[in-house]
């Protein structure tokens, strides 16, 4: 009998909870690779302009209002049966698409991007409360870094692999190829046993105010969003997340689409940008999750977000004609590893603020913050690379970033949002 995840965390036990997170967060890198990495190559060389590209952003709607059900996911149903209907979704949804003849003015291949997403975002609101849940804090910087190498590691395979296979062999042995690692990223899920639920600091429903309670239990779901929402601090974090990750969507949205406008072929970004970005991303991972937990929230924060803003110089340079494609390789590298250290140090920051009897509406309503800003950052930049430039562009993000990283840091040094991040913040 395969032992409860929510028992004693002994070696063993915690060893399968990494797994089991590490598996799921790939699976959810592993379209959106392709989806994000690729596709805007492919329309690039059709002739589709930034700001055109940049409208792609509402196709991963989903992960920006995937708030409004996260309340009916957190609170109903086993969190076994979610992933595995889920997984088998997205499963089902690739091979279907391998037996599509799909180009790329398909709209059947925008529905898709669009269905994965909204696949994958229901997804991952059942795997960040189970995080929450099971990860006490001291574990949660180390956990946000396997979060993000994972999903990074999902994005080498669907963003490099996919892309090349997809290169050589054509949609039908890509999606069979996407459909068979989604198929094995679901096999710890199999092991789950339910965790424990923390409970709620709510009256008990009498006999009398059953049907009543039934009645409105609907509604009451409908907007505990709402209510979660406007729990102290959690909009003031919202506005946070806004401003240290603004700067850097715009640059980052606008990176793909430069590479190729440098010359650059469809196997080398696959190369470039999909496994070896990805790859340094897994780096930036470990040395994030560690920095995290080593120094604490508030120099991990501080000091990746100014490293990041720092490493966009180099496609500041670039876009000024400097360096050429050695400068490009460069730049990559830095960008994957430091990057990915800011979004560990500002996940873990999330999972702090997030109540444990409410983790996954918590944690979700501010990673629907943390899409919002990817795709107003990306829509201003589309906007802006089009009209100023890609030097321009890059060097407006960049000064938006460090802004915004020292104000962040500035604010909760003064004023910490919830008593949980007060406590994780030195």
């Amino acid at each position: 009998m395969t032992a409860p995840l929510d028992t004693a965390p002994g070696v063993g036990t915690r060893a399968r909870q990494l797994i089991l997170l590490t598996c799921l967060y790939a699976a959810q890198g592993l379209p959106f690779g392709f989806f994000t990495l690729a596709l805007p190559v492919l329309l690039r060389e059709q002739g589709w302009s930034l700001t055109a590209i940049s409208f792609l952003q509402f196709l991963a709607l989903p992960w920006g209002i995937k708030f409004l059900w996260a309340p009916l996911v957190d609170q109903h149903g086993a969190r076994r049966t979610w992933l595995l209907s889920l997984q088998g979704a997205a499963i089902a949804m690739a091979l279907l698409l391998s037996e599509l003849h799909l180009s790329l003015d398909s709209v059947l291949l925008f529905v898709a991007v669009f269905l994965f997403n909204l696949i994958a975002a229901t997804q991952d609101v059942v795997t960040d409360g189970l995080a929450v849940r099971l990860l006490n804090a001291q574990e949660r910087g180390l956990a946000n870094g396997i979060q993000v190498g994972a999903y990074r590691l999902g994005m080498i395979l669907g963003g490099g692999l996919l892309l090349w296979v997809f290169a050589q062999m054509g949609w039908r042995v890509m999606f069979l190829g996407m459909a068979g690692m989604l198929a094995l990223t679901t096999l710890p899920v199999l092991g789950l046993r339910e965790p424990s639920r923390v409970p709620h600091d709510e009256p008990p429903v009498l006999p009398a105010q059953a049907k009543s309670s039934s009645f409105f239990s609907g509604w009451r779901l409908a907007i505990a969003w709402l209510h979660r929402a406007l729990t102290p601090g959690m909009l003031v974090l919202a506005g946070l997340i806004f401003c240290y990750r603004f700067g850097d969507q715009m640059v980052s949205s606008l990176l793909t689409p430069f590479v190729s406008d440098q010359g650059v072929g469809k196997e080398t970004i696959a190369l470039m940008k999909g496994t070896v970005g990805s790859a340094t991303s897994l780096l930036g991972a470990v040395v994030g999750g560690w920095l995290t937990f080593r120094a604490g929230r508030r120099q991990a924060l501080l000091w990746s977000g100014l490293l990041q803003a720092a490493g966009f110089g180099f496609y500041i340079a670039a876009a000024m004609g400097l360096g050429g494609v050695e400068l490009l390789w460069t730049a990559t590298v830095v960008e994957g590893v430091v990057g990915t250290m800011a979004s560990v140090a500002l996940f873990a920051l999330m999972m702090d603020a997030s109540d444990p009897a409410h983790a996954g509406t918590d944690y979700t309503l501010l990673a629907s913050v943390v899409v919002a800003v990817s795709s107003l950052g990306g829509l201003a930049g589309g906007f802006l690379g089009d009209r100023l430039g890609y030097t321009a562009t890059f060097g407006i993000g960049t000064a938006l970033a460090a802004a915004g990283c020292v104000f962040l840091v500035w604010w909760l040094d003064r004023h910490p949002t919830h008593t949980r991040v007060a406590q994780a913040w030195r």
